[in-house]
């Protein structure tokens, strides 16, 4: 039976525990030099209607240091561009491919090809979710704080879709999450309510981004204009003014508390370029670990979840 990755509710703390374990390990033999082939044969499908750079890259050179083929389509080169309904090339892509990741605007999409499809289908970003950065992330966390059971994150800035799939890793493995949004920028209400009705009580909102860092084992921040947000990038930088993330507010939070970013950054904006390279930032090893959590990713959908 099939495995897919459309969100974070679509995997058990069992089993994201596992894609940690193995994340790990995956890191260490690469470190070693060893080899491994599990993927000899497979072909995983990218179809992007977003652009990429650590995203894609790293599925990229996931599957081909796992012996498998990745083969990159842009969506307006599918088509899906010109009205081809979702569920036929779902259908289609099933004869071909051995799994596919999507990097797309809808979530609605992705969760139709999931359906009609017959391999993986994987969320390589939607504007609702980015669940696999999400557990690259924490897998950071794993290495630098040695777990995330007793730790507490600070989210600073807007409620996209990295900070939704963050609410779902909190909801679904306990540890504290607290959000510090201007008003109006806040994470959508009926992410929070799923969480909170699955018996999520550490999540919560801040008024400031000073309440927020209080304590808090992990500063997390992001670009405040996502992709398809650009129309707004000027009302809001001046909503996000009080929301950057810089050697104050970073003096708020725990002497051992680290900083992520997701990537890109725009220092001078949601980080100052001084926090970012600073010695308390782990954004590049977050970056390199999207590789071994894609390793982990797809090993699992593709061999040991399907056995």
């Amino acid at each position: 039976m099939k495995t897919d990755i459309t969100d974070l509710w679509d995997l058990s703390k069992d089993r994201m525990e596992l894609l940690f374990q193995q994340g790990l390990e995956w890191k260490k033999r690469r470190r070693r030099g060893i080899a491994d082939r599990p993927l000899s044969g497979k072909t995983l499908g990218l179809i992007f209607d977003k652009p990429s750079t650590r995203t894609r890259l790293s599925f990229e050179a996931a599957m081909v240091q796992l012996g498998g083929t990745p083969l990159f389509m842009g969506t307006k080169d599918t088509q899906l561009s010109r009205n081809e309904p979702v569920a036929d090339t779902a259908r289609m892509l099933s004869r071909y491919l051995d799994a596919v990741a999507i990097r797309t605007f809808s979530q609605d999409l992705l969760t139709e090809m999931a359906r009609a499809a017959d391999i993986p289908v994987i969320n390589a970003l939607t504007d609702r979710y980015h669940p696999c950065q999400v557990l690259s992330d924490l897998l950071t966390l794993i290495e630098v704080k040695g777990g995330y059971k007793d730790a507490t994150i600070a989210w600073v800035g807007d409620g996209n879709n990295v900070a939704h799939s963050w609410i779902n890793a909190s909801a679904i493995l306990g540890f504290s999450l607290v959000l510090a949004c201007p008003e109006g920028y806040g994470p959508a209400q009926e992410v929070v309510e799923k969480a909170r009705a699955q018996g999520a009580a550490s999540i919560r909102m801040a008024g400031t981004p000073e309440e927020a860092v209080e304590g808090a084992d992990v500063i997390y921040t992001d670009v405040w204009a996502s992709m398809g947000q650009e129309s707004e990038a000027a009302a809001r930088q001046k909503a996000f003014a009080g929301y950057q993330v810089n050697g104050a507010l970073l003096s708020r939070a725990r002497k051992d508390a680290v900083v992520m970013h997701c990537l890109p950054a725009h220092r001078g904006e949601e980080i100052t370029g001084e926090v970012l390279e600073g010695p308390r930032s782990v954004v590049w090893d977050q970056a390199e670990n999207k590789l071994h959590m894609h390793k982990a990713i797809l090993e699992a959908l593709l061999v040991t979840w399907r056995r």
